[in-house]
């Protein structure tokens, strides 16, 4: 599916904000996408991209083997924004200098503007609050370039050539820690880049569904379904391109949280308020088989993908000739998978990685392969899905097999299932699930001695696991009010077998990640 959109290129120099970028812009109403620094210059010049943003980076830039790029990405007429690293690999390649700062900074710093009528601090008064995280300095500024503000430690906090349309910013405007950092970046998409703002949800959805229709024609698809956000809104979007030609097939994999393989029935099955042709698998035991003696993390949501593809090419031979395999398949997924930008794989995800070999299908279709989460969802609006379906918890496609640390059996998806159900029935009645971006139980693998009605017990620990984000990239620990957070733990503790301690997890994300595994 081709969409007419702007774009503007994130190339990535392998800093841990590439996505939170990308995510800036699109909340500008701004299509854009993460490239590698290793991705040739025409590859970027074909895009036609209305601006490029150059990434952080761990190495310093005038290293040997440092990541860097061709100096002729600032003579093609497009205006460059580049962020920390991006800013001091600006000034090397044009000539400015770069090296060992004094004094490094780190964190909230405040930072003067010394031009005002700067098109990326329009509207910012001085000084402002921004987010630093640099050992290295630009000593010395390029040839046509302006020193435009300072901070204490740092002579060169941001520099601009605006003839040519280059910026460099030597703090993070892509954080929620940079006051108006979201101010520059839509300075420099608007005023500088000229973007108007075309990338819409309801745009996408009537063009996607349009898109879909042309690339099926007359063929039949196999949807993916696991009644999470992402795979509802992929089958209903299939379904209203190609109707009755699509089959959704609905694996309860036996790693589902408590009573959800009914819930999930009870909306795309045929009582349901969506016409689908829906299948309903018993796939328990087989993953449980598969699954039996594994604790590493990689491998097991390697092991659930590649029986889920089995599971799915063995449905489409029941049903005849299916040509296309559906999946739910984010952005952020793909990102994190290694199959965007510079960053190292952080995990694997099931849906992605194109077809394996030996299946059957011609092609995956993946709708919603360039959209975050909160895009989804709106997606998920504009087709008329319901918001308890469109806002309902996000679930990972390995269900609660990365919530389980160390090896998977029936008897500890038992305890994670009703301990997970106690804790999303408080926060419910607390009023708090709407305020929270994601909450789940999850149990580890740590046993420890307790003393239950006045008899020694050794039994697990439930990590209670609940984050405040905005995108999913980055996130911080959820205040949950002391007393919903102890009556949680009463009743997993009194009603959950094999359970005598519930710890909460306050690490953020970075350095974690929002699931355990």
């Amino acid at each position: 599916m081709e969409l007419k959109r702007e774009v503007v290129v994130v190339l990535d120099f392998g800093g841990q904000y590439n996505q939170l970028i990308a995510r800036r812009v699109r909340e500008n109403n701004v299509y854009c996408e993460i490239f590698s620094y290793r991705t040739e210059l025409d590859v970027i010049r074909k895009l036609s991209p209305k601006g490029i943003i150059l990434t952080g980076g761990p190495s310093s830039c005038y290293d040997k083997n440092a990541a860097t790029y061709s100096t002729e990405l600032f003579s093609m007429g497009i205006p460059v924004l580049g962020l920390c690293y991006g800013a001091q690999l600006m000034m090397h390649l044009l000539g400015g200098s770069v090296g060992p700062a004094q004094i490094r900074e780190y964190g909230k710093t405040e930072v003067f503007i010394d031009n005002t009528s700067s098109p990326i601090f329009k509207g910012i008064d001085s000084p402002t609050i921004c987010w630093m995280s640099h050992f290295d300095y630009i000593k010395k500024v390029a040839q046509g370039f302006e020193i435009t503000a300072h901070s204490e430690d740092c002579p060169v906090a941001a520099a601009e050539n605006n003839e040519k349309r280059l910026y460099a910013l030597q703090f993070h405007a892509e954080v929620l820690h940079t006051e108006y950092g979201g101010m520059m970046i839509k300075n420099f998409l608007r005023d500088i880049c000229g973007c108007s703002g075309n990338w819409r949800m309801d745009t996408f959805a009537e063009e996607a569904v349009k898109g879909i229709k042309e690339k099926v024609a007359g063929g039949r698809a196999l949807c993916a379904l696991s009644g999470g956000v992402d795979s509802s809104v992929a089958a209903v979007m299939m379904s209203r391109a190609i109707g009755t030609r699509l089959t959704c097939v609905f694996v309860d994999h036996g790693l589902l949280r408590k009573n959800e393989a009914d819930e999930v029935e009870s909306v795309f099955g045929p009582n349901g308020p969506y016409k689908l042709n829906f299948i309903r698998i018993d796939a328990k035991q087989r993953f449980y088989n598969k699954l039996k003696g594994v604790t590493d993390p990689e491998k097991k949501r390697k092991i659930i993908g590649e029986e889920f593809i089995h599971v799915f090419e063995e449905e489409a031979k029941k049903i005849g000739e299916v040509d296309f395999l559906v999946q739910g398949t984010i952005y952020p997924d793909v990102v994190e998978s290694g199959f965007g930008g510079e960053s190292a794989v952080i995990k694997s995800h099931h849906n992605v990685g194109g077809l394996p070999e030996h299946v059957d299908f011609k092609e995956i279709i993946e709708p919603l392969r360039d959209l975050f989460k909160d895009e989804v969802r709106k997606v998920g609006l504009e087709l008329g899905i319901p918001e308890n379906l469109v806002f309902r918890q996000p679930f990972p496609g390995p269900g609660l097999g990365i919530r389980i640390i160390g090896e998977v059996t029936p008897e500890k998806v038992d305890i994670l299932q009703n301990a997970d159900a106690i804790y999303r029935e408080e926060i419910e009645k607390a009023g708090l699930s709407r305020k929270i971006g994601q909450y789940f139980a999850a149990l580890t693998n740590m046993k420890s001695v307790g003393v239950m009605g006045d008899e020694r017990t050794y039994d697990y620990a439930v990590a209670l696991r609940a984050v405040n984000t905005i995108d999913f990239m980055t996130a911080e620990a959820a205040e949950i009010p002391w007393e919903v957070l102890c009556r949680i733990t009463s009743r997993i503790i009194n009603e959950v077998n094999q359970v005598n301690r519930v710890v909460y997890d306050l690490t953020g994300k970075p350095p974690g990640t929002i699931e355990l595994e």
